[in-house]
């Protein structure tokens, strides 16, 4: 067997990790020119179920190396209104010691750099089509090469050109709304005033309109330096193309002073658009796929998007080296894959819709039912914590 990957995310190279440990031969194309053709973003939490992936997909020395490169990513998510008063604090990550079943925040760039080594990467590569042919299938690249293989996995992103051709008449929803997001390093000068709940854990702030996530990344040993990073979610309707870091701030006049001069005194600032797949019936089975954003794209909310991505890449990993038919294995990759693939875009648009919403009745309530859940440990233990 020889795996086609067109595309150099983090789902296509676990994938690649997980084949290469398993001794299948897999080689990924990538249209950048090289590993640091464009920025990566900012950290990315990783939960336990992309920690099962990545742990069974990587040798232990990359494991391990990844594990000293991330950071602390605090007990569990706080949540707060726009004052900074506590609604609610869940601690899904306390107490977990197996590096295997715990949430990992880990900068985009340490984990490509992890994922990229010693895998067979072909940069320069801009996929455009694939043809199948006797058993095999051929993706044809811009410059005019092409290359062979048993299966052709399209990990391409949401604007995949591998989903174009196989299913031609998937479209994407439209979420309505938009982010911007900033990153304020972490100093002795910021520890003065910045809140100790807000460097030591993910927290969701719901404010009688609009929405903001924060998260702080403190390497555990060497890496890049501390820095805290937030998110600002609003509905499309309310932005009119102005300066988006003069937009936040302008939205944010009535919030807790920390939370403004968090804003305020952030970098890197960055306005981003969010996408959405429509929901895919299964289809035919063939020897091409599809994984993570290729198919079941969803807005960046909750980290759902890049640690299905990776489940996408384990669960893909396990088929192929079942001893099943090759045919038979996709098959039932692709039955799995959509159906937690599209629950968890399901759970994204959900959370997504709470950050958007104008109603004033639907976000008192909302604001109402995390103050309960904060008020009555069992029942927020039963929602949250399993």
């Amino acid at each position: 067997m020889h795996v086609l990957i067109i595309g150099g995310g983090i789902g296509g190279l676990c994938l690649a990790q997980g084949l290469r440990r398993a001794g299948v031969s897999a080689t990924v194309y990538e249209r950048d020119a090289a590993p640091d053709a464009r920025l990566q973003g900012y950290r990315l939490n990783i939960e336990p179920v992309g920690s099962r992936s990545l742990h069974s997909c990587l040798p232990p020395e990359l494991w391990d190396r990844l594990i000293a490169a991330s950071g602390d990513p605090g007990p569990g998510m706080g949540v707060f209104d726009e004052r900074l008063r506590e609604l609610m604090q869940e601690r899904s990550n306390a107490g977990r010691t197996s590096p295997v079943e715990a949430a990992h925040a880990v900068s985009r760039v340490a984990l490509r750099a992890v994922l990229l080594d010693g895998v067979d990467v072909r940069f320069g590569k801009e996929f455009v089509r694939y043809e199948q042919l006797r058993g095999e299938v051929v993706a044809h690249f811009a410059d005019g090469s092409t290359a062979s293989g048993t299966l052709l996995v399209g990990a391409d992103g949401s604007r995949s050109r591998v989903k174009r051709q196989l299913l031609p008449g998937a479209g994407q929803r439209d979420p309505a709304a938009f982010g911007v997001g900033g990153k304020l390093p972490l100093t002795p000068e910021t520890g003065t005033w910045l809140p100790d709940v807000l460097t030591t854990n993910k927290n969701m702030i719901l404010p009688r309109r609009d929405f903001l996530f924060t998260a702080a990344f403190r390497p555990r040993a060497g890496g890049e330096g501390g820095y805290l990073m937030w998110a600002f979610v609003a509905h499309r309707s309310t932005y009119a193309g102005q300066d988006p870091h003069g937009f936040v701030l302008e939205r944010s006049r009535r919030w807790h002073p920390d939370l403004r001069r968090l804003v305020a005194e952030s970098g890197g600032v960055e306005l981003f658009d969010f996408r959405a797949a429509a929901k895919v019936k299964p289809w035919a089975t063939t020897n091409v796929t599809l994984l993570g954003d290729a198919v079941h794209n969803m807005p960046p909310v909750g980290g759902l998007g890049g640690n299905t991505a990776l489940r996408d890449a384990g669960t893909l990993r396990d088929a192929l080296t079942s001893g099943m038919p090759l045919i038979e294995a996709v098959r039932g990759y692709e039955a799995e894959m959509l159906s937690y693939g599209f629950a968890a875009a399901g759970e994204a648009l959900m959370y997504l819709r709470l950050a958007t919403v104008r109603s004033r009745l639907v976000r008192g309530a909302a604001r109402g039912f995390f103050r309960l859940c904060g008020a009555v440990p069992p029942l927020r233990r039963a929602i949250f914590d399993g």
